[in-house]
């Protein structure tokens, strides 16, 4: 692996996969970090290294690769708490609050983080930030139906917002089938007052700020990987 910062992204998600045993319920992030967990994941189960473990999926993507690795998956009603989620973020404040949906996946990775005992968080270190909002766009999942309204409110908050769009210019599509506005606010004041805001207005399905939620991050980088939690 010659990429610096694929070699980080895999050191974070390696050492956060040591916190898995044998007979867990196990969360499985979306994205360039969270796939190499899964990966490890399977790697552990194919050499017996952990047996009787369950995976559950935030998104379509990681539910094939997980198959394709031949981990066993808990059905699509989650019907158990989950004993650990490891999954990736965009941004990490200094209270481990985050941004995510860069992957357009936050809607179930909120729902899988939310049915988790513990959050485990891997990132490289240029997403840690003073502020949320200072390097990411809010990534937003929306009704296609009424979608301009929702821009316009979004915006009266003191954003700019831009639809999210694929690379053969079609309307970028959640799992869901919802669209996905990015919205830009710079460093947020306060996380929670529009995480409240946001989650008010009819339309918007989803936000990606994930307050509160870390249970720990680890963030790899040439000094090797560091583990922190909330203060």
């Amino acid at each position: 692996m010659t990429d610096p910062a694929a070699r980080f992204k895999a050191h974070a998600a390696e050492a956060a996969v040591e916190a898995v045993r044998s007979g867990m319920a196990v969360g499985l992030g979306t994205g360039s970090t969270a796939i190499f967990a899964t990966r490890r994941i399977g790697e552990r189960l194919a050499a017996g290294e952990l047996r009787d473990v369950v995976g559950y999926a935030t998104s379509d993507e990681t539910r094939r690769a997980a198959e394709g690795l031949g981990i066993p998956l808990l059905a699509p009603e989650l019907d158990r708490r989950l004993d650990l989620t490891i999954d990736g973020a965009d941004e990490v404040d200094p209270a481990l609050n985050l941004i995510k949906g860069g992957g357009g996946a936050h809607l179930r990775e909120k729902i899988v983080a939310q049915a988790s005992d513990r959050e485990l968080i891997v990132v490289d270190e240029t997403k840690l930030s003073p502020r949320l909002g200072t390097h990411h766009a809010l990534p937003l999942e929306v009704l296609e139906f009424g979608w301009a309204s929702q821009a316009r409110y979004v915006e009266s908050l003191g954003s700019t917002v831009s639809v999210r769009m694929r690379a053969d210019g079609e309307r970028y599509r959640t799992d869901q089938d919802n669209l996905v506005l990015d919205a830009t606010f710079g460093p947020i004041d306060d996380p929670a007052a529009l995480a409240d805001r946001l989650a008010a207005r009819a339309g918007i399905v989803a936000h990606g700020l994930f307050l509160g939620l870390a249970s720990e991050v680890l963030v790899a980088g040439p000094g090797g990987v560091r583990r922190l939690t909330p203060p």
